[in-house]
């Protein structure tokens, strides 16, 4: 009976230690998920925010400027953007507009990060449009300068894109029939004023610029000095040069340092 007795006892303690074996495997794995599901939902928000920044930056660079819409470029006036494209230079992606000069039968492509520095801009509202025709009724004020310094000062009105600006070039060397004759170069900028300003009213007011161009010199025929020379233009040529402008004798020394040059 002892010997029954011991061997059933070493029997227990067997069964017991394979349950503490099982049971030290099995407790292990079922911990062992937790911390793989734990890694999972940490990667998700990462990749996710750069993906709502990106708009902002492209409408940032464009400016609020869109495809088929008119715009003024300082250095070559109204054009009209056709299209927004990208180009790969030196590896890196580049958007540009793509902007067409009918009437100069040109194409400009202008990186839309750099439209501020160039001075790129939206057409006129119709009182700023006001503002430059009223302009154009005004007294010419011209300098006693040279005519070689007036005429920087010409070129970087009209290339400035200001359109109360450009009026002023036009109202400054316009010459009615009545009064003296244009030096070449002062013809040339008059007409690149006028042009740059009929383009930009003819757009604003969805007229042709035959049309921008008569308003213009019916404005510049309400100068009260020029309206003046022409009820005197049956008089002494002498007189009538003499009224004809606020030009101080400047017509001909600008006729002559032209010529020098």
């Amino acid at each position: 009976m002892p010997e029954k007795t011991a061997k059933t006892a070493a029997k227990a303690t067997a069964q017991k230690t394979v349950a503490s074996k099982v049971a030290a495997k099995t407790a292990p794995k079922a911990a062992a998920p937790a911390p793989k599901a734990a890694v999972k939902p940490a990667a998700k928000p990462v990749a996710a925010a750069p993906r709502v920044e990106e708009p902002k930056k492209v409408v940032t660079q464009r400016q609020g400027f869109k495809a088929n819409e008119f715009v003024v470029y300082p250095a070559h006036g109204v054009g009209q953007i056709l299209a927004i494209e990208e180009q790969e230079i030196a590896g890196a992606k580049l958007e540009l507009f793509v902007i067409s000069f009918m009437k100069d039968k040109m194409t400009l492509r202008v990186p839309t990060a750099k439209v501020a520095n160039v001075g790129m801009r939206k057409l006129s509202d119709p009182a700023l449009v006001k503002k430059a025709l009223e302009t154009l009724k005004g007294r010419a004020r011209v300098k006693r300068t040279m005519w070689s310094r007036r005429a920087q000062e010409y070129e970087a009105k009209i290339n400035s894109g200001d359109i109360v600006a450009i009026a002023e070039v036009v109202r400054d060397l316009y010459r009615s029939e009545s009064q003296p004759e244009q030096s070449y170069s002062e013809r040339q900028l008059y007409e690149a004023a006028l042009d740059r300003l009929s383009r930009e009213i003819a757009v604003v007011q969805h007229s042709t610029e035959t049309e921008a161009i008569k308003e213009i010199e019916s404005q510049l025929a309400k100068s009260p000095r020029r309206g003046a020379a022409k009820a005197e233009a049956g008089a002494e040529d002498g007189d009538s040069e003499g009224d004809a402008d606020d030009l101080d004798g400047d017509s001909d020394d600008a006729t002559v340092a032209d010529e020098a040059a």
